[in-house]
């Protein structure tokens, strides 16, 4: 295990009694508890929140309260091990992407495990992706974006429309995505000592809740394991300190395999999905998701 100095032990303490304050035995205050820590880290000014309904699916259009771009956004798939985390908690992210690129950002609800398991939160990321098509919007004017659990719907949605012979969006942009439902990575070891969120027995809880008996191997569960040829550019964020760290060096050397054009930053020190805490490093990532974001819409 790398060497980790004082400050960050420190650091990554703090970040896990933190995070211990919203984990819940009980499924639903766990929800609820973490609804109201997005909806107060994502309380500012600047931004305008727009709920909506798609085909009785809850959204919500996050904005910058200014003149912005309207003709390209981006489709937000939250995090949540698919079973907890909602518009509301991905607030945290959904502003920040909003603030950092001036575009509109969709954020959608989709249905939970263990009460809907798979394939529900994939039919319901292609019922956000055709809500968007009717209005008018084009493939190539969409980016999807993802955290956690959302980056692993983020890659399942463009292998649907993949494999739907539909046409792909623009660009993907992905926070510590979650990939392969195996636990196969070595980070899971190595990592195990620092990482502050996650733990292995917790992975397959929430794999066994979204999965079941099926095959973990299968591509829209775990998209390490499929096809990525002819995947839009891809842009990766992950922490040093985080146990998935694996799924996203795996991932990108699969898309690069693929000839995807795929750019991955890795951060010192970090631990899964820091861009959500309100502190300069998060901000300094959103900001690089904004670059890439503009270099890929030009």
């Amino acid at each position: 295990m790398a060497r980790v100095s004082k400050r960050n032990q420190n650091l990554m303490q703090f970040i896990k009694r933190a995070h211990g304050l919203v984990e819940n035995t009980d499924l639903e205050k766990q929800r609820q508890s973490q609804n109201y820590i997005g909806t107060l880290l994502g309380n500012t000014k600047e931004i305008e929140y727009q709920e909506i309904d798609i085909e009785g699916m809850p959204g919500e259009w996050v904005s910058v309260n200014r003149a912005h771009m309207k003709k390209h956004i981006i489709l937000y798939c939250h995090g949540g091990g698919y079973s907890t985390g909602s518009s509301l908690y991905a607030r945290s992210l959904t502003s920040k992407l909003a603030a950092s690129t001036s575009m509109d950002v969709l954020s959608f609800d989709y249905r939970l495990a263990p009460e809907n398991p798979y394939p529900a939160a994939l039919e319901d990321a292609m019922r956000a992706w055709n809500y968007l098509m009717l209005l008018g919007y084009g493939a190539r004017d969409v980016i999807i974006a993802g955290d956690s659990a959302g980056g692993n719907l983020a890659l399942a949605l463009v292998l649907k429309l993949k494999e739907e012979e539909r046409i792909l969006p623009r660009g993907l942009v992905l926070m510590s995505p979650w990939t392969d439902l195996t636990a196969s990575g070595k980070t899971y070891r190595t990592k195990a000592a620092v990482e502050p969120i996650l733990d292995k027995e917790y992975i397959a809880r929430i794999s066994e809740a979204y999965a079941g008996d099926m095959d973990m191997k299968d591509p829209l569960i775990s998209p390490l394991f499929g096809d990525l040829r002819g995947f839009p550019p891809t842009y990766i964020q992950v922490g040093e300190n985080e146990i998935l760290l694996s799924d996203s060096l795996r991932l990108h050397q699969a898309l690069v395999a693929a000839n995807v054009s795929v750019k991955m930053e890795r951060f010192t020190g970090m631990w899964h999905v820091f861009q959500m805490s309100p502190f300069k490093r998060a901000y300094e990532a959103m900001d690089k998701m904004a670059e890439f974001i503009f270099d890929i819409c030009r």
